[in-house]
């Protein structure tokens, strides 16, 4: 029986408890300490401008809408300051497919941002650096390289969803498919970059194919080992083009959880995802193999654009880990530590 069979039937049969303990089990010995990690930061979406018409996303405008917005050098500025206000080491700088952007534009904001606000910039995902490429005709290294040169510092696992071809045309299909995202995270891990790696299920996919996605992100950190986390959520549906689609619930939520601890043997972090499962689900997320509550998140507005939106602060995050019965530790976006367990 292949390991890819093997998971899957653990997925399928296995009871919760079991594979909740399973999880349990390989996280405490990853990570014995009995600290959970999170980061204080800011998500800003740049523009919401995009042509990639993801069926999945509640979030984008069509060129010439009128919601559509780019947002100035000095919007962006005001928000990093906001933002380190309230102790935030990074930003996560994502947006849209917007044609109408030149090239010369993101390294001019990466380079107002070291210049005059200086912060970590964890930004543009695997699709945007996919869709600078084919627009600007530049090599995925070259966009990458021009990139970092100008000031950019880690790169999120943004539009990973489900990195299965077959999955990826139903519902994306102008976006990159699975082999370039995968390329733009192996040029960004030869760079010296440091990038997380995501997975939104429930957008049509089996449960083979989870495990394949799964299965694909460890293959590329057996070769870079550059993925710091990976982070897993439900497809949030409301207001997108698969309103119609069952919102998934907090059950299977937990199983793909563990099933990624078992499975990604060489991914040291895994993130709770309250962001679109609540505070609660969050809690007991870091039994089923979570080490990491996330992201402060102080502004969010993709998730929030399908109708879900948590909100939290450093201090509710701290209690939250506490009474979950771990030690609350700040950190870097390389989970590198901020201060030691209080």
């Amino acid at each position: 029986m292949s390991e890819a069979t093997e998971l899957l039937e653990l997925y399928d049969r296995a009871s919760l408890t079991e594979l909740g303990a399973l999880a349990d089990a390989e996280r405490r010995a990853r990570h014995p300490e009995d600290i959970v990690t999170f980061i204080v930061d800011r998500n800003i979406n740049y523009t919401n401008v995009c042509v990639a018409d993801c069926k999945f996303c509640a979030f984008y405008r069509r060129p010439k809408h009128a919601e559509g917005y780019v947002l100035s050098f000095e919007e962006i500025g005001k928000k990093i300051d906001e933002a380190k206000a309230i102790g935030a080491v990074q930003i996560l700088l994502q947006g849209g497919h917007n044609p109408y952007i030149p090239f010369q534009w993101y390294l001019d904001l990466l380079q107002y941002i070291a210049r005059h606000h200086p912060i970590h910039v964890h930004g543009f995902s695997p699709s945007e650096v996919q869709f600078f490429a084919k627009r600007f005709r530049m090599s995925v290294d070259e966009v990458v390289e021009a990139l970092a040169q100008a000031g950019l510092h880690s790169i999120p696992g943004g539009g990973g969803e489900i990195l299965v071809d077959r999955v990826r045309k139903l519902v994306a299909g102008k976006k990159a498919m699975t082999d370039e995202w995968l390329a733009v995270m192996d040029s960004a891990h030869r760079h010296g970059m440091r990038t997380s790696a995501t997975m939104m299920y429930g957008i049509g996919e089996t449960h083979a194919e989870r495990i394949e996605s799964m299965l694909r992100l460890r293959e590329q950190q057996a070769r870079t080992h550059g993925f710091t986390a990976f982070i897993s959520w439900p497809l949030q549906p409301e207001h997108s083009a698969m309103a119609d689609q069952p919102k998934l619930d907090a059950v299977t939520y937990l199983r793909t959880l563990a099933i990624a601890r078992l499975a990604l043997d060489n991914f040291d972090n895994l993130q709770a995802s309250w962001v679109t499962m609540g505070m609660k689900i969050g809690q007991i997320a870091l039994r089923f193999g979570a080490n990491d509550f996330g992201s402060l998140m102080m502004e969010e507005n993709v998730v929030s654009a399908a109708g879900t939106t948590y909100r939290t602060t450093a201090e509710e995050m701290e209690a939250l880990i506490r009474g979950a019965g771990f030690a609350p530790v700040r950190r870097r976006q390389d989970y590198s530590h901020i201060q030691e367990a209080a």
